[in-house]
């Protein structure tokens, strides 16, 4: 049988696990009904709850769709389906199929057609977003305990040490955009249109937040970052029309 991405049997596994997901959820979500019930919580209150979360779960579901469209050119649309719907991270999963693909000696835009190829992106994509499941229950606790006995000694440090952290992890994948700027002292300004098209994307987002606060629309602010996906995308055809 001859491998194919979009093969009808990698859909039916896939569909398989994500419906033990949503069966999971909807579980869970009938049990917190029922709570709601015996703690005496009105029905309007738990409606008005579950509407709202329903409203704003649609923000970044259209920025995981934007990476399931992204992948789907090389790795078909079954895989990145089911990475991005079950413990899959947008800003993960790109880089590692896209350093996977690199790998293989393949471009982000070329079909994969070798099965070992597939396999070895699905477990690159895998193991690596597995390792949280596994350090999550040993050493969550420990760490989330030192930064709240940290922040009750001296606040001021404790949210020094908290915006390092963050700022540690979006510096792993600034290296990601900033490792081909050296190609344009070779005259390859290539290099030159993901750092163009991360500005788009931290303009959009500095807009939708201004504009979030000065207006106190709230909406705007959940739906700065799947917008700022989606434009960023779009500004990278221009740019690689000029730059590539």
């Amino acid at each position: 049988m001859e491998f194919n991405v979009n093969h009808p049997i990698l859909f039916v596994l896939v569909g398989i696990i994500i419906a033990a997901v949503m069966g999971q959820s909807v579980y869970f979500l009938v049990k917190a009904l029922r709570r709601a019930k015996q703690l005496g919580i009105s029905s309007a209150t738990v409606k008005s709850t579950v509407t709202s979360s329903a409203v704003f779960t649609i923000a970044p579901a259209i920025a995981i769709l934007v990476g399931v469209v992204a992948l789907s050119k090389s790795l078909g649309l079954a895989l990145p389906w089911l990475r991005l719907s079950v413990i899959g991270s947008i800003t993960y999963e790109t880089v590692a199929a896209g350093n996977a693909l690199t790998a293989a000696e393949l471009s982000a835009s070329a079909t994969v057609t070798d099965p070992s190829i597939f396999m070895s992106i699905v477990w690159v994509m895998t193991i690596g977003i597995a390792a949280g499941i596994v350090l999550v229950p040993f050493v969550t606790k420990k760490i989330q305990g030192g930064m709240i006995k940290m922040g009750m000694k001296d606040k001021k440090w404790g949210e020094i040490f908290n915006n390092a952290m963050f700022l540690g992890m979006i510096s792993a994948f600034l290296g990601y955009v900033f490792c081909d700027v050296g190609l344009v002292f070779s005259g390859n300004t290539s290099g030159l249109i993901p750092v163009c098209v991360m500005a788009v994307s931290a303009v959009v987002m500095a807009v939708f937040g201004g504009l979030s606060k000065a207006l106190k629309i709230r909406w705007m602010e959940d739906y700065a970052l799947p917008l700022s996906l989606i434009l960023g995308m779009a500004s990278a055809i221009p740019f690689t029309n000029w730059l590539g």
